[in-house]
């Protein structure tokens, strides 16, 4: 083991628990990262840096289901038929046994959903692809076991959760719902009051209990060993609770999260971990630490609402002067980029980006496409908007011409996929899926409004149709994917440069790491055609330059005209 991070996570504990417990801590970590060490044998190659061949997808494990096969390997199938060579890493959303929220409220977190099928398919996946699992790390479902000995008074479980006076005043703690912060429970008959961020249904682990840490830390070296390249930290910034602040990115957090790197550095050094943490930007960004020490990645999460609200206004200012803004990710880190997920848009990461008013347009647009906006209650007691449920594309189609509709939601993806970081795309993003409000109807929940579920036939009929919208958009999004790939410019830690030439375009310039190759982004993102004259100093030499989404050819000094949401990636012929 690496004397040098014991010592820096025997600091961490010692902070977190005092010194006899951090001791006690340690000990039990050494005996867990022995079970790991024939895992991080120099024998076992380390896996490549992501580079501009990486994409990842976001999809549910029962996302494509079919009768004579396990949703799992129904998965697999379309992957294998449709994007093997074009996604590089699948984002499994939790594929645990689960009694709520679409997996995130987990019963076991190292069984595989009986119904989605078992740890063999997720290994068949595997072959073809990386894999990024979550770790529901800040609650576990009310009906899972730990929770049940706790109940029962089992002295091993105790303290595993956090038993609340409901008379003291909570109303500081940041909150993403609005039902109650604490839940009834009955412990050895009588009444606990547990903490419950998220529902009733998912109750917050105690992580001044060191145990619970050890807990943890053993699922996420579990997820490691199943091949996770990446690990993704759901709701990380609520886990350590001190009563009389927000209890939402505190300190403690911060060393949790540390203590997690330090541990996978030394089992995996290979594996990535990434925040979930849907606060506004700045804050975000802190769980880089120092670049060295905490997350590899984290989320642009102010991107889709920046996105929408540009299309929207046919002007990319907001974005454009956004962008300028965002610093490097440090060191080896990295953006991960999203335009949608399973989740709605989040609105607390545009706050200090956006103005109110300009947050509550995008909303009345999103309404006017049949979709919701959810809240939530501020320490004051009154609502705010929280989260906007809508599909990407039914948010984005506010025209009475389909074909149009189609232009401007690809000019929203080639955005996502022209940006420095890893992009990810939503399962339903691929398809240009419209709002389901048969699911919504049939959850009570308006999150599901998003989160449609296909059977394999289904969707094999629908992408046999040439002209069917759903398949006009997987197919463009198929081509604009390859392209990318082949670009060295397109590489997640390459630099990127905003070029402005007139408000209603967006215009940046990618470089490659080494600045031997550069691609020139630009994207209408209006209804009309422009006219725009190409900058002269963009590309070193006079030679003509290509599109190379569609191979037509352009002189540096020539004025073109940018087609109704027209993308341009201008790269030099040599």
């Amino acid at each position: 083991m690496k004397q040098k991070h014991l010592n820096k996570i025997k600091g961490i504990a010692t902070e977190l628990y005092g010194p006899a417990r951090a001791q006690k801590f340690l000990t039990a970590l050494k005996d867990l990262l022995r079970t790991h060490q024939s895992f991080s044998t120099p024998g076992n190659p380390i896996r490549k840096e992501l580079d501009e061949t990486d994409i990842a997808l976001i999809c549910y494990g029962d996302n494509f289901r079919s009768t004579d096969i396990s949703h799992l390997q129904s998965l697999k199938t379309f992957l294998d038929e449709h994007l093997a060579g074009l996604i590089s890493l699948v984002h499994l959303l939790p594929f645990y046994p689960y009694s709520s929220d679409d997996g995130f409220a987990v019963i076991d977190y190292k069984k595989v959903n009986p119904d989605f099928g078992d740890w063999t398919d997720i290994e068949d996946i595997h072959q073809n692809f990386e894999l990024i699992f979550d770790a529901v790390v800040n609650h576990i479902s009310a009906k899972s076991p730990w929770l049940q000995e706790y109940l029962n008074g089992n002295p091993d479980y105790s303290d595993f959760f956090i038993d609340t006076d409901p008379a003291i005043d909570l109303s500081e703690v940041a909150r993403a719902r609005v039902h109650s912060l604490l839940t009834r429970f009955e412990k050895a008959g009588k009444p606990v009051y547990l903490w419950t961020t998220f529902s009733d249904d998912q109750v917050d682990l105690n992580y001044q209990n060191p145990r619970v840490l050890l807990e943890i830390i053993d699922v996420l070296l579990f997820y490691a060993s199943q091949g996770a390249r990446i690990i993704r930290l759901d709701a990380i910034g609520h886990i350590w609770k001190r009563i009389g602040t927000s209890c939402l990115s505190l300190k403690e957090t911060h060393q949790i999260v540390q203590l997690f790197h330090l541990v996978m550095e030394i089992a995996y050094p290979d594996v990535l971990l990434l925040s979930e943490t849907n606060v506004p930007f700045r804050e975000n960004l802190s769980y880089f630490g120092n670049g060295q020490n905490e997350v590899q990645m984290v989320y642009q999460f102010a991107l889709p609402g920046l996105v929408l609200y540009c299309l929207y206004q046919a002007n990319a200012t907001v974005l454009m002067n956004w962008l300028r803004t965002i610093p490097l990710a440090p060191g080896k880190c990295l953006y991960l980029n999203v335009l949608a997920t399973h989740d709605g848009i989040g609105v607390r990461p545009l706050e200090g980006i956006l103005s109110d008013t300009e947050i509550a347009a995008i909303a009345d647009n999103i309404a006017q496409t049949g979709g919701y906006t959810s809240s939530k209650k501020t320490a004051g007691g009154s609502l705010s908007p929280y989260e906007l449920n809508s599909t990407y594309y039914s948010a984005l189609a506010t025209f009475q011409d389909e074909s149009l509709n189609i232009k401007k939601y690809l000019a929203s993806q080639a955005i996502l996929l022209s940006l420095a970081g890893l992009p990810a795309i939503y399962i339903h993003s691929l398809f240009g899926t419209e709002n389901d409000f048969d699911g919504v109807r049939a959850t009570g929940q308006k999150r599901s409004i998003n989160r449609r579920k296909f059977d394999l036939s289904e969707i094999r009929e629908i992408l046999s149709n040439s002209e069917n919208r759903m398949t006009k958009i997987f197919f463009a999004y198929q081509k604009m994917i390859k392209i990318r790939r082949q670009q060295r410019a397109f590489h997640p830690k390459g630099p990127q440069k905003v070029i402005p030439i007139t408000s209603e375009v967006f215009s940046i310039l990618r470089s490659s790491p080494d600045n031997l190759e550069s691609i020139f982004v630009l994207i209408n993102m209006t209804p009309e055609i422009l006219p725009v004259t190409l900058p002269e100093n963009i590309f070193e030499s006079k030679n003509k330059i290509c599109n190379l989404l569609t191979d037509s050819l352009f002189q540096i000094r020539e004025e073109i005209e940018l087609s109704p949401y027209e993308v341009l990636w201008l790269k030099e012929q040599k």
